[in-house]
């Protein structure tokens, strides 16, 4: 199921168990988007205060202006191509719509990589990084791949030691130094995962906002020196996104990619927001792959992110 090729075969929970468990993540969110589904049962004809109130209702979920605009515009060309007269008909095409919608953000991994595979990861403070980084950690080694830690976050005592904290649980080497630059602590990891001939560097940044432009700037350097340590490195770079944040997160993931070049975002807490319909905005104004999602503290609780369960779990 998870998206790199593996060594060995790993013993995933049953879809069933996970589809559930999705659901029950996307609840707060999948409430929002009910109250929009509750539209067409109260509205009998498909009329112009149907539409009013279906794109209100899409505006409350966090799915945004222009998505809600690209979601209301499907349902009328359905309504009109499909000659349909019962609004109740429209449920399945709403579904249908953002399923459509979010599936670009779908694309897994290449399952061929480069030995070491350098995944630089970003974020604003709080987004989950580090938590994120051990179930990362817990989901390569699960492939049968070995796994380096890099602490990057030079900045805060407390996120060495957390990531130091979580390599010894997982046993893995954590490459770190008090204080100093993040791109040296980096550009010394990849380097000792050449020498030992690890599979996985999985990087860690300090806490930023994209409007801390000195930065920002430092991020950059950061990914100018790790393509020293590895030509074509690194080759993943992505932006850790706290769910709760909503439509702020669509201007999070513009401003990083524009710093870094994004190749995916990671949505974590989930299961604490009514946010979730934020994905649609990030779809329809600044697309960059979703490569995993979170809904839970458990290291199963981060997966592969695919839009149509996705979205069945939002409907419930």
């Amino acid at each position: 199921m998870f998206p790199l090729g593996s060594k060995k075969k790993t013993v995933d929970a049953p879809a069933s168990d996970w589809a559930s468990r999705l659901r029950r993540g996307l609840a707060l969110s999948g409430e929002r988007l009910k109250q929009a589904v509750q539209v067409f049962r109260s509205h009998p004809s498909i009329d112009e205060a149907l539409y009013e109130a279906l794109e209100a209702q899409l505006l409350a979920s966090d799915v945004g202006v222009r998505a809600t605009a690209d979601l209301v515009a499907a349902l009328r060309k359905a309504a009109r191509d499909k000659r349909l007269k019962d609004a109740s008909e429209l449920e399945a095409e709403l579904r249908d719509a953002l399923a459509a919608l979010l599936a670009p953000l779908e694309r897994p991994l290449a399952e061929s990589r480069p030995k070491p595979f350098v995944i630089l990861l970003a974020g604003v403070n709080g987004a989950g990084k580090t938590t994120t980084i051990a179930k990362l950690t817990r989901l390569f080694q699960s492939q049968g791949l070995s796994v380096l830690l890099a602490a990057g976050d030079t900045f805060r005592a407390a996120a060495r030691e957390q990531l130091q904290a979580w390599g010894e649980r997982h046993g893995v080497t954590v490459v770190s130094q008090e204080g100093g630059d993040s791109a040296a602590v980096i550009f010394d990891a990849i380097r000792s995962a050449h020498a030992k001939g690890i599979d996985v560097v999985l990087a860690d940044t300090a806490g930023r906002l994209p409007t801390q432009l000195h930065l920002m700037e430092e991020i950059r350097k950061v990914k100018r020196v790790i393509a020293k340590a590895d030509p074509g490195a690194p080759h993943e770079t992505w932006l850790v996104l706290d769910a709760n944040t909503g439509q702020n997160a669509v201007a999070q993931v513009r401003a990083f990619d524009g710093a870094l070049a994004l190749t995916g975002l990671i949505v974590t807490k989930l299961d604490g927001t009514a946010k979730g319909g934020a994905l649609a905005a990030i779809a329809r104004e600044h697309p960059v792959p979703v490569r995993f999602i979170g809904i839970g503290e458990q290291p199963d609780d981060l997966r592969p992110f695919a839009a149509a369960e996705f979205v069945d779990a939002l409907f419930g």
